[in-house]
């Protein structure tokens, strides 16, 4: 008589039968599979799937200066390419929004802002451009501009506006800065 129990006997006819009829590799990969199988959601195609999936609708609330901004007159601070502006507007010192007056010569560099137009609800990348090589802009302090709208800190200086950004250029003397427009953002 046999000193094994009926589930011990089973187990080992089971197991025995297993090994008969399979491979190691098979068993190994059937175990990894169902091991593995439970990460797919986390990986990075599912997640893009998924946020393709639906559009959520947006719940964004605008800052004060979005709902401040307006798009008429670009020789005012709440102009809405002025979100992080931090200067005097070449537009009041004789030159455009986009371009320097005549004896002041464009950075080479600029700081980034995304901006919000109001009259189409969309966001902008805005390059903002300091020209240099003339003295400091003498206009009124309407044209003195210090807006801060998603300003980064100095430790990302690629969006901070505290910077004088006259690298590059003949001379380092400040005289304005111009808000120019990148591209569309998202």
């Amino acid at each position: 008589m046999s000193s094994l129990s009926l589930f011990d006997r089973l187990g080992e006819k089971l197991v025995r039968n297993l090994a008969e009829f399979s491979s190691r590799r098979s068993v190994l990969g059937t175990v990894g599979a169902a091991m593995a199988a439970p990460a797919f959601p986390v990986l990075p195609v599912a997640r893009a799937a998924e946020a393709n999936a639906a559009p959520v609708p947006s719940t964004q609330t605008l800052t004060d200066f979005e709902r401040k901004a307006q798009s008429t007159d670009p020789t005012k601070c709440d102009y809405w390419r002025h979100c992080a502006i931090d200067g005097l507007l070449c537009g009041c010192c004789g030159g455009g929004i986009h371009t320097c007056p005549p004896g002041a010569e464009p950075s080479p560099v600029s700081w980034i802002g995304t901006c919000r137009n109001p009259d189409d609800g969309r966001s902008y990348v805005i390059a903002y451009r300091d020209c240099c090589g003339r003295t400091t802009c003498q206009t009124s302090a309407d044209c003195h501009c210090n807006t801060s709208d998603h300003e980064m800190p100095i430790y990302r200086p690629q969006a901070s506006n505290d910077i004088i950004w006259c690298f590059g250029t003949q001379t380092a003397v400040y005289h304005c800065s111009t808000a120019a427009i990148i591209g569309q953002a998202g």
